[in-house]
C-alpha cells in the first residue's frame, strides 16, 4: 500500500487512510452514493463530512484510492463492538468515484481492507448491502462473503478473515490437521498451497488421521488422486496432487465429482486449478521460514463462501482472542 503518489500517475494508488485523506474520501463517497438511484429510505452517505470520516478513521482504519492524484475510492473500517469479542470489522461507505468505476478499484481496495482489518485484530468482516441492489449482493458473494442475517432494507454479509497460525514443528503440523478435521464434513474442499517440502502433505496426513482415514497417506504425485476410506464413520479423504496438472480442464479428467459431495477433498498445488470444485472452500497456504535451518511454518487459512460463516477457525490452533493472554 502506497503512502504517496505523483500527480501524473496513470494507475490507481492505494493508501492506508488517515485524517489528511478524509476530504478526498468524502468527495468519493458523495459522488458514488449520489450516482445511485433514489432509495426509500434514502442513504445517509450524503451526511458524511471530513470530520465524521476522520473520526471514524481515528477509531478504526480505512483505504483511500487515487488515480493521477484524484480521489477515486474509499472504504472505512470500523470495529463492531456489539459482536461479542469485538473482533468483527465492518466495511462502511465502500465507494468508487463514477469517473473510475469498472477498473477493478473496488476489488483491490477490499484486499487492502482485509489486511488492515487483520492488523486491527479482526477475524471477521461484515458489511451491509441494500436489497434494492441485488447485483451488489452478488458481487460480495463472489468475493467470498455470505449472507449472515437480514437487516432493515437489506442484508448483512460476512466472511472470515484469514487465520494465521505459527507451526513450529512437523508434529505440530500434523496436530493442526487433526484439529482441522474436527471442523470438516462431507463436501468440503481444501486447496493447499506452498513450496515443495513446505508441509502440505504433513498437514493432509493430520487431516486424514482426524477423519479416521485408512492406510498411509502419501502425496499421490504419480497417480494424481487417491481415496482413503474412513474407518470412524467420518467422510472419506480424497487426496489430490495437482502439481503435474496444467489447469482446471485436466483436473476434470480425474472425475472428482463422483466423490465430491460425500468426501473431504484436499488438493495440493491446487491454486488456480481447483477453485472450480467448490465456491465454498478452505484455501490453506503454508509458508516456510527464510532461514533454511528453521522448521517453523506459517499457515494461512482463508475461508471462502457461506459454509464457513460462523465457523471458529481460530479454534484449530487454540488461539486466544486478541487482548487475552
Amino acid at each position: 500500500m502506497t503512502d504517496q503518489h505523483s500527480s501524473d500517475e496513470p494507475f490507481p494508488s492505494y493508501h492506508r487512510a488517515t485524517a489528511e485523506h478524509a476530504a478526498g474520501m468524502v468527495e468519493v463517497i458523495h459522488a458514488a452514493f449520489g450516482a445511485r438511484p433514489p432509495l426509500d429510505p434514502p442513504s445517509t452517505a450524503d451526511a458524511e463530512t471530513a470530520d465524521s470520516v476522520a473520526a471514524a478513521l481515528a477509531h478504526g482504519s480505512g483505504v483511500y484510492a487515487t488515480v493521477a492524484g484524484r480521489p477515486a475510492g474509499a472504504i472505512i473500517i470500523e470495529r463492531a463492538h456489539d459482536q461479542g469479542d469485538g473482533r468483527t470489522g465492518v466495511l462502511r461507505r465502500v465507494s468508487v468515484h463514477p469517473d473510475f468505476q469498472r477498473h477493478g478499484i473496488a476489488s483491490a481496495m477490499v484486499i487492502e481492507a482485509e489486511v488492515l482489518a487483520a492488523e486491527l485484530g479482526c477475524n471477521r468482516l461484515e458489511l451491509f448491502a441494500r436489497e434494492e441492489f441485488p447485483e451488489l449482493i452478488t458481487y460480495w458473494q463472489h468475493r467470498g462473503f455470505g449472507i449472515d442475517r437480514q437487516a432493515p432494507h437489506g442484508v448483512i454479509l460476512a466472511r472470515p478473515l484469514p487465520v494465521r497460525i505459527v507451526v513450529p514443528t512437523a508434529d505440530d503440523m500434523t496436530d493442526l490437521g487433526v484439529a482441522l478435521a474436527g471442523l470438516l464434513r462431507g463436501g468440503d474442499v481444501i486447496i493447499a498451497t506452498g513450496d515443495l517440502g513446505a508441509g502440505k502433505t504433513t498437514l493432509t496426513q493430520g487431516i486424514g488421521h482426524g477423519l479416521g482415514a485408512a492406510g498411509p497417506i502419501i502425496s499421490p504425485t504419480f497417480v494424481l488422486s487417491r481415496i482413503h476410506h474412513s474407518v470412524d464413520d467420518r467422510p472419506d479423504l480424497v487426496h489430490v496432487d495437482a502439481y503435474r496438472l496444467s489447469g482446471p480442464d485436466e483436473l476434470e479428467d480425474l472425475d472428482l465429482e463422483e466423490t465430491l459431495d460425500r468426501s473431504v477433498t484436499v488438493v495440493e498445488w491446487g491454486e488456480n486449478v481447483a477453485e472450480g470444485l467448490s465456491p465454498e472452500r478452505l484455501e490453506i497456504t503454508v509458508l516456510r521460514s527464510a532461514d533454511p535451518e528453521d522448521e517453523t511454518r506459517t499457515v494461512l487459512i482463508t475461508a471462502v463462501g457461506e459454509r464457513w460463516v460462523g465457523v471458529d477457525l481460530d479454534s484449530v490452533a487454540g488461539l486466544e482472542p486478541v487482548g487475552e493472554k
